[in-house]
């Protein structure tokens, strides 16, 4: 049976709707897988955004505003200008009035005079009459510091040989002490080697060179070896007393680095203050090291370091934190990331500085009311940074933050106490020209070698903080009779 012309029409109609909810159904599943790819592609972008942050963030870490040193920046265009975070003073570049300055001066008792005689008036009225019967009224001097032609002096020491009327055998008068070898150098130039080796980082080739050039003779490796040796057995007293003076003192400085011995990577421990200085290398650098030592784990006063945490489980420290770190990582969240509260951190850091410098250390309620303006502070960069739960990364801002948020009163302790300092700047110094050692020389050969070139630079360090001459220190160092330091005597 033939179907009437409007069931035809239904049936295609019925046929065209069914073909048109598939097409329908095939997009919606189209557009939904499509939303799912564009949900991926742009959590992929931030991550990708994220990632590029990042690296343009540690690209533009420098010297100036992280922990890294001022070697790391290198010579390129994009190596950023040195800038100090210190602000104008507003006085005039140069010595300022009352400063005593080090121009050379004359000594009372020269080596050498020549007096320079006065034959004829240069005055110029009497057509230079001869002035030889003339009485010398005085002297006009002037002193010239010029080395001598001949820099080594040698010694001969001539022993008596003499036949015994009554054993008949040839007896010979003893040498002094020290004295040896048919040649040899003695005391003070292989101090002056030693100065040159640990002082000013001369590697052995190079010294026997300048012996060479400046002295005319030769000299071997194994003579400033030996050197060096003798100065560490001799100086173990002296490193035994200043163990013992760091445990005893109000402020300590701690810091470490990293150092290449025997091709693997060891530490270079310093503890340090302005009397005296303690270098120690170890393979380890958190409290392994430290309690090998034997300051840290004595110590009962205050300790200033960089938040590195092993030092906090000295509980028996009181602990103050280096606020030149902190300037410096404020000041790249501002530069870096538009921070406003790290520019409004710093400057808040510096004006307590300031304060303290022309005022003195704040009474209770004057740190209150500090305190409170730090709090207020952190809480505006809170609002950018929420404390994260659990083990979720963070950022930089964040983690500073919790740094300054957690340890408030180890960063505002400059504020309350006297004795403790702004920065861990103390130990920062001593520390650096250890580093210099390194990109000189490269690594140390042995553990040992280290050992020995920490504890003579401990020697040098506290004898400079002590006042004493360099290269007599060592001389009696050699001689077995180095300069032990003394505790500094207690203010009034």
């Amino acid at each position: 049976m033939r179907l009437s012309r409007r069931q035809q029409l239904l049936k295609l109609g019925r046929t065209a709707l069914s073909r048109l909810v598939t097409l329908l159904l095939r997009l919606e599943a189209m557009v939904a897988g499509l939303r799912r790819q564009l949900d991926a592609l742009q959590h992929q972008v931030r991550a990708l955004q994220r990632q590029v942050q990042e690296l343009k963030a540690r690209l533009a870490l420098n010297s100036t505003n992280s922990g890294k040193p001022p070697s790391s920046d290198g010579l390129t265009k994009a190596a950023p200008k040195p800038k100090s975070l210190r602000t104008r003073s507003g006085r005039r570049p140069g010595g300022q009035v009352g400063h005593p300055g080090r121009t050379l001066q004359a000594v009372a008792q020269p080596d050498h005079v020549r007096v320079h005689g006065l034959d004829r008036c240069p005055c110029g009225a009497c057509s230079g009459r001869s002035l030889r019967a003339e009485p010398v009224l005085d002297y006009e001097k002037r002193q010239v510091f010029e080395l001598p032609q001949k820099p080594l002096e040698v010694t001969e020491h001539q022993a008596e040989i003499k036949l015994c009327p009554v054993s008949g055998r040839l007896v010979t008068a003893a040498f002094p002490e020290g004295v040896t070898a048919p040649a040899q150098y003695g005391p003070r130039f292989k101090a002056q080697m030693v100065y040159f080796n640990n002082q000013h980082f001369i590697p052995y080739q190079r010294l026997t060179q300048i012996c060479e050039d400046l002295y005319g003779q030769p000299l071997s490796e194994a003579t400033v070896a030996a050197a060096n040796q003798r100065a560490y057995d001799h100086l173990a007293p002296f490193e035994q007393q200043v163990v013992q003076l760091l445990t005893q003192a109000p402020v300590n400085h701690c810091d470490e680095s990293g150092l290449r011995v025997a091709k693997t990577l060891h530490w270079l421990h310093v503890v340090s203050n302005p009397a005296v200085t303690f270098y120690g290398v170890h393979p380890k650098r958190g409290t392994q090291a430290m309690n090998y030592f034997g300051i840290l784990p004595r110590c009962t006063h205050w300790l200033v370091h960089d938040h590195w945490k092993p030092y906090f489980t000295y509980d028996q420290c009181l602990h103050a934190l280096c606020n030149e770190h902190h300037l410096r990582e404020l000041k790249f969240l501002h530069e870096e990331h538009h921070e406003a509260w790290a520019q409004e951190m710093s400057a808040f850091l510096l004006r307590c500085l300031a304060r303290r410098k022309n005022r003195g250390v704040l009474n209770q309620r004057q740190f209150k009311k500090v305190h409170a303006r730090y709090r207020a502070i952190l809480s505006k960069g809170r609002h950018h940074h929420p404390r994260q739960t659990g083990h979720k990364a963070q950022s930089k801002a964040a983690n500073l933050l919790d740094r300054l948020e957690d340890f408030d009163l180890n960063v505002l302790a400059f504020t309350l106490f006297e004795e403790v300092p702004f920065t861990n700047n103390c130990a920062e110094q001593d520390i650096r020209m250890e580093k210099t050692r390194q990109k000189v020389s490269g690594c140390f050969r042995t553990l040992h070698g280290a050992r020995r070139f920490a504890r003579i630079r401990s020697y040098l360090s506290t004898c400079r903080k002590q006042g004493q001459n360099i290269l007599e220190a060592l001389e009696r160092a050699l001689l077995g009779d180095p300069f032990i330091p003394s505790a500094p005597a207690a203010g009034p």
